[in-house]
């Protein structure tokens, strides 16, 4: 018998999450795809793992059986891996990571390029997620690593799974019609009548907007409510409202917005997450210290070491 890796994570996610589309999701594959390689590990290994119940699916007990044994099997593959990588003196690795736009466009780049420079063995590919999902998937072993953001007025929700290392400090600067706010600074109150532009109240940055603005004794009115910064930059352009701005967000800055600081900053950190549960890879470490020069090289160093564990 030889079971697949892959197939065993499969099995493991449908047991954590207890439906084929959720585990699909996790995994980024189709529910069809999640299906049919849970049909052929029940092939290889000649036994019945899954049951419908209605819509939903089960473990049977056997299924439930392969699948404590699948997280010791996937656990010592990951521990093997790291102490391979240690182990040689020249490191090949195929990495998956988590991102949003603004890592992507602004830190990745120049990140990996160096990267190639320096250990053309290590290939890193990345997934856009939500920030509110990449620490997740990590946790869950879909991700190798992920980037993750946490706000002065709004801290990411923590896993005692994971550690994290800042690579990144950002102001949150007001992007406004140009003209309309005068000065080079301004405050949240004085932006307390302005229609706002901004994601809803569930995204982190959403929430850590209201929050600061709350904080400052109002409730922003927002009259757009859209996820991507870029196209909230863009209908900023268009006289449509106001919204903040990170340091890396600026790269998508179009002509008709002022950029005017906030006398009282808001300031967010982007680090990195990854699993603790089992030794830190030498390839997630050089991932890690190529993101770090990158942000410094942009003016946003972080002064913490590598790695720090994360807090609670």
């Amino acid at each position: 018998m030889e079971l697949s890796l892959r197939r065993l994570r499969m099995l493991r996610e449908l047991h954590r999450r207890g439906t084929v589309t959720a585990a699909a999701t996790a995994l980024h594959y189709s529910p069809s795809g999640v299906s049919q390689q849970l049909a052929q590990l029940e092939r290889e290994v000649g036994v019945k793992l899954v049951e419908r119940h209605g819509r939903r699916v089960q473990l049977t007990e056997l299924g439930l059986l392969l699948s404590e044994h699948a997280e010791d099997i996937l656990a010592s593959v990951e521990r093997a891996t790291a102490a391979l990588e240690h182990a040689s003196e020249g490191i090949s690795a195929r990495l998956d990571a988590g991102v949003w736009a603004s890592v992507a466009s602004g830190l990745l780049p120049t990140a990996l390029a160096a990267l190639a420079v320096d250990h053309p063995g290590i290939e890193v590919r990345t997934v856009e997620l939500a920030p509110e999902e990449t620490a997740e998937a990590v946790r869950d072993g879909a991700l190798d690593l992920s980037f993750v953001i946490d706000y002065s007025d709004y801290a990411m929700p923590w896993d005692a799974d994971l550690a994290r290392v800042v690579i990144a400090v950002e102001r949150l600067h007001v992007a406004a019609p140009a003209g309309t706010v005068p000065g080079g600074t301004t405050s949240l109150t004085r932006l307390a009548e302005s229609p706002w532009i901004l994601p809803g109240p569930r995204s982190h940055f959403g929430r850590a907007v209201r929050i600061a603005c709350q904080r400052h004794g109002f409730a922003p009115r927002v009259n757009h409510k859209v996820d991507e910064q870029s196209t909230a930059l863009a209908m900023v352009a268009g006289g449509l409202g106001v919204t903040l701005v990170s340091d890396l967000g600026l790269t998508w800055l179009p002509a008709g917005v002022d950029i005017v600081a906030l006398d009282e900053p808001v300031m967010r950190t982007v680090s990195i997450a990854y699993r603790t549960t089992s030794p830190l890879r030498r390839s997630v470490e050089l991932v890690i210290e190529a993101v770090r020069t990158a942000a410094a090289e942009k003016g946003l160093a972080a002064s913490s070491t590598l790695p720090r564990p994360a807090d609670g």
